[in-house]
């Protein structure tokens, strides 16, 4: 048989060099980056009695226990935000942020087995759990507007209707950072396996450095530009400012934030690229 005469469909060719990235072969493998995106959201309360509920309870029961010991045991400030709303608002975005950051964290170690096997833009993995921690967002976000428009009445609560358009640039931020450090930290992972029992508790720590359960006004002036340096803190600030109409709304600090976040995540995709040709001589 001549092989120059053979036709094939799919030619697929190593790539050596770090900028070589397939963007065009994660269009092509859409249908099972759809897959991924079910497998995820439906086999996390499968077998559950609650089912999707749990993406109500979640957030209900995380605010009125950051309103218990926060708002009436420590007696942090809100700004005069009623309690229970402003808790919800600080971790409806933080809650994407972490549950991307976490989830995609151990792609290379959690898919070992099916990357030695066949082959897939591994890319794919991390982008399924960004969707469909995006349709839990959705859900949550529901909840919080149902919170928000029973106490739209307040005279505390001024929603800034001129820049509720900034809400989708808000979140894709918070995915974009969420993506490229837990890429990141998923390729250093394969090397260093210490990663693996640091990402929990310095995502805890990362809450409290970012204006989740108290309010960017009480922080002294001398560690306001600091925790600013956190590109979390801007956005969060942001959604808050955008629906409680009480915050810290920046258009540099947006800015930061995303520059930071695109920043972060080609050189976490470049990463990524490089440890995926030859994880699996160390995972």
């Amino acid at each position: 048989m001549n092989d120059n005469n053979e036709h094939w469909d799919l030619v697929i060719k190593p790539r050596s060099k770090w900028y070589q990235i397939d963007i065009a072969a994660l269009w092509n493998y859409r249908d099972l980056l759809m897959l991924l995106v079910r497998r995820d959201f439906v086999s996390v309360y499968k077998q559950t009695i609650l089912g999707p509920i749990w993406f109500f309870i979640q957030p209900i029961l995380t605010s009125v226990t950051f309103t218990i010991i926060f708002g009436n045991v420590a007696n942090i400030s809100t700004d005069g935000m009623p309690k229970l709303l402003f808790y919800l608002a600080g971790i409806t975005l933080w809650t994407y942020f972490s549950d991307c950051l976490t989830k995609t964290s151990n792609t290379f170690v959690a898919n070992a087995g099916v990357f030695g096997k066949v082959y897939f833009p591994r890319l794919v993995v991390p982008l399924s759990v960004l969707i469909s921690n995006l349709v839990k967002l959705g859900i949550q976000f529901m909840l919080f507007l149902a919170v928000w428009i029973y106490y739209i009445k307040n005279p505390s609560v001024q929603p800034r209707w001129e820049l509720m358009w900034m809400l989708p640039i808000l979140i894709l931020i918070m995915a974009g950072l969420g993506l490229g450090f837990g890429i990141l930290i998923s390729s250093l992972t394969t090397k260093y396996r210490d990663f693996t029992f640091l990402v929990v508790f310095a995502v805890q720590l990362m809450m409290y450095a970012s204006p989740v359960v108290y309010p960017l006004s009480i922080v002294p002036e001398k560690y306001k530009l600091l925790l600013l340096a956190n590109p979390v803190s801007s956005v969060i600030e942001g959604f808050k400012y955008i629906f409680l109409g009480n915050g810290y709304f920046s258009w540099p600090a947006i800015g930061y934030s995303c520059a930071f976040m695109m920043v972060l995540t080609l050189i976490a995709v470049i990463v990524f690229h490089k440890v995926e040709k030859s994880f699996m001589d160390t995972v």
